[in-house]
């Protein structure tokens, strides 16, 4: 993969403005969650991430900021980027902590009450080469459990080795929708704009929610080291059973 490009090294920039501020932390309750961006560069993590306690207060103009209207977070990923270990592809993406704490969550989907992420999202740019994008994961202690994925046009729920599950046959990028994924009991369900599309009979350990842009290609695979996937949240919650406010332990 080529370098990532010095502009887009220079973009990531922690924004502390004055009170009023286009912030995302003031869009979204990012309380329990940390972010990965596609770049690595002096800071901590490999790529760079940002930790819950300057997640409040930070943006990145190329990646992850406001969208124009003000009701959403921008979450962008150029196919240029530095990818995470174990993958070969970049990502700006929450990934799901303790609220009260610093510590990295970790569940599993037996636990008895249900673990929930409910978002209102739109995937709203993709690649032209490999027009794939990734908006939300469960992920286990190995790997991902399932995806939420654009590939196109066509809007699946991706589990390894199991089978996909369509959402949606003719997505149109920018569209918004709502997503609510539940897992406990042995059970992981997938909902769709209210409509329950997955109901899967799985136990596995080690598990968190993550969230944003997770664009699946590079410039081995077509693409421009500039050309990106991008999402829009306008909404994320992630809690425990019938309330997705709740925070999990």
């Amino acid at each position: 993969m080529r370098p990532v490009p010095l502009a887009l090294l220079c973009a990531v920039l922690a924004s502390r403005g004055p009170a009023g501020e286009a912030l995302p932390a003031r869009v979204l309750d990012l309380t329990g969650w940390k972010l990965t961006l596609p770049v690595d560069t002096g800071r901590p993590g490999r790529p760079d991430e940002v930790e819950k306690a300057e997640l409040q207060s930070f943006a990145a103009p190329d990646f992850f900021f406001v969208n124009p209207a003000g009701d959403g977070v921008v979450f962008r990923a150029p196919c240029g980027g530095a990818p995470t270990k174990g993958s070969r592809f970049p990502r700006c993406e929450l990934r799901e902590m303790k609220p009260g704490g610093g510590d990295e969550v970790a569940w599993s989907t037996d636990d008895p009450v249900p673990h929930v992420l409910e978002a209102d999202l739109a995937v709203t740019r993709t690649p032209e080469a490999r027009p794939h994008v990734v908006c939300a994961q469960i992920h286990d202690a190995e790997d991902d459990l399932l995806m939420i994925r654009l590939e196109g046009r066509r809007l699946l729920v991706e589990r390894n080795d199991v089978g996909d599950v369509e959402l949606d046959a003719a997505y149109e990028p920018g569209r918004a929708f709502r997503l609510r994924i539940e897992a406990g009991g042995g059970r992981v369900t997938v909902g769709y704009d209210g409509a329950r599309k997955l109901d899967w009979k799985v136990s596995r350990n080690g598990c968190y929610f993550k969230a944003g842009c997770y664009t699946q290609s590079n410039p081995s695979k077509g693409d421009k080291p500039e050309a990106f996937g991008e999402v829009v949240i306008r909404r994320l919650t992630v809690g425990r059973g019938g309330d997705p406010r709740a925070p999990a332990r």
